[in-house]
C-alpha cells in the first residue's frame, strides 16, 4: 500500500513523496530476503517517474542491501558475517542478570545479531528514472535477517515528479 506524504507545486513539475511498508515473515538467522520485486511493484502504483527510492529497515537486528542473488555468493556472505560476530561467544548484551536497558519479557540472546549489524547498513537509496527503479544487471535489494524467524517490516519511500 502506498500513502501520498506530500506534494509540492514548483515551477514547472511537482515534487510527490510517497510512502509504503513491505511486511514478512522471515524463517531464520542470516536469511538473505530478495525484496526487488516488491520495491519495484511499489514505485509503479505511486506513479513518481524520476527521483530517488530509499529503502530502510526498521529493525536493529536486520539490514538491507543491494548485491547479487547468487547463491554461492550468498552463502559466502553468511560465513563472512558469521566470522565477524560468532553467535557462541559470549556478549554483554545477552547477560541478563546485569542488562537493564531495553528489555522485553520475551528477550533472546542475540549479541551477535546486533553486532552483525555493525557491519550493515540501515538503507538504500536507489535512483529513478522514468519510473524505472536503476539497478545494475545483476543488483537486487535484500532485507537480511540477522536474528531469527520474525515479523518484519521495510519503509519504502519513493521522492520525485510525475513527469
Amino acid at each position: 500500500m502506498i500513502k501520498t506524504l506530500f506534494a509540492l507545486e514548483g515551477i514547472g513539475q511537482a515534487l510527490k513523496i510517497e510512502h509504503g511498508v513491505i511486511h514478512m515473515e522471515t524463517a531464520e538467522c542470516l536469511q538473505f530476503i530478495d525484496i526487488t520485486d516488491r520495491i519495484v511493484e511499489l514505485v509503479e502504483d505511486c506513479g513518481i517517474q524520476n527521483g530517488i527510492v530509499n529503502v530502510q529497515t526498521r529493525h536493529t537486528t536486520t539490514a538491507i542491501m543491494v548485491n547479487e542473488n547468487e547463491p554461492l555468493l550468498l552463502e559466502d556472505m553468511k560465513r563472512t558475517l558469521d566470522r565477524l560476530a560468532p553467535r557462541e561467544i559470549e556478549y554483554g548484551h545477552n547477560d541478563f542478570s546485569i542488562r537493564t536497558a531495553n528489555m522485553q519479557a520475551d528477550e533472546t540472546k542475540n549479541g551477535h545479531s546486533h553486532c552483525k549489524a555493525l557491519f550493515l547498513r540501515t538503507s538504500e537509496t536507489l535512483n529513478l528514472t522514468g519510473g524505472v527503479v536503476q539497478l545494475g544487471r545483476w543488483q537486487r535489494v535484500f532485507l537480511i535477517e540477522l536474528d531469527g524467524a520474525r515479523s518484519r517490516s521495510v519503509s519504502v519511500t519513493v521522492m520525485g515528479n510525475q513527469t
